[in-house]
């Protein structure tokens, strides 16, 4: 008898990701286990619970992920028996509703660019949560819906991520 090995975290999530990404709602709750629980950080949305994570991915999620010229680098990625972190850069265009991003927002037809921070529990082959961090200010700057002068919010803080030689901060002095 063949003994096959579990999926690592990294097979399961990508499987996750690519049923999510190809609209398959019944293939994304098939990665996830009896009880988790999805927080979008900044805007806390998600849901709890079988029901309410596929109620949340169903309603706001599958289909609204990202806008059809999305562009994604998975920056790092950290890889643990129980956990998986990665850090992505996503470019796209804000031309559809995204709820689960910027809920009760209109596209505005802007250029985003934003690095996402998604911290994934995986337990007996299946994910039991995702926690999902990103700089919302500056996303909203991004947009024209918060006005970043005076404030110590980068628009630009996210092509950082991929470029490390770009400026730091300039420090002013009053």
């Amino acid at each position: 008898m063949e003994h096959t090995a579990p999926p690592t975290a990294a097979d399961l999530f990508a499987a996750h990701m690519q049923a999510e990404l190809e609209g398959d709602l019944d293939g994304t709750m098939q990665t996830m286990s009896a009880n988790p629980h999805l927080t979008s950080v900044p805007v806390k949305t998600g849901g709890v619970g079988y029901d309410g994570v596929r109620q949340f991915y169903g309603e706001h999620l599958i289909g609204k992920f990202f806008p059809p010229d999305m562009e994604n680098v998975l920056v790092s990625q950290t890889v643990g028996i129980n956990q998986l972190v990665n850090e992505e850069f996503f470019r796209f265009t804000h031309n559809m509703e995204m709820d689960w991003f910027l809920p009760g927002v209109p596209p505005t037809g802007k250029l985003i660019e934003v690095a996402i921070v998604v911290i994934v529990g995986v337990k007996d082959g299946l994910v039991t949560h995702e926690h999902i961090y990103w700089d919302q200010a500056g996303v909203l700057a991004q947009i024209g819906l918060l006005d970043p002068k005076g404030l110590p919010i980068c628009t630009d803080s996210a092509a950082k991520v991929l470029d490390p030689s770009l400026p730091n901060w300039e420090f002013r002095t009053p």
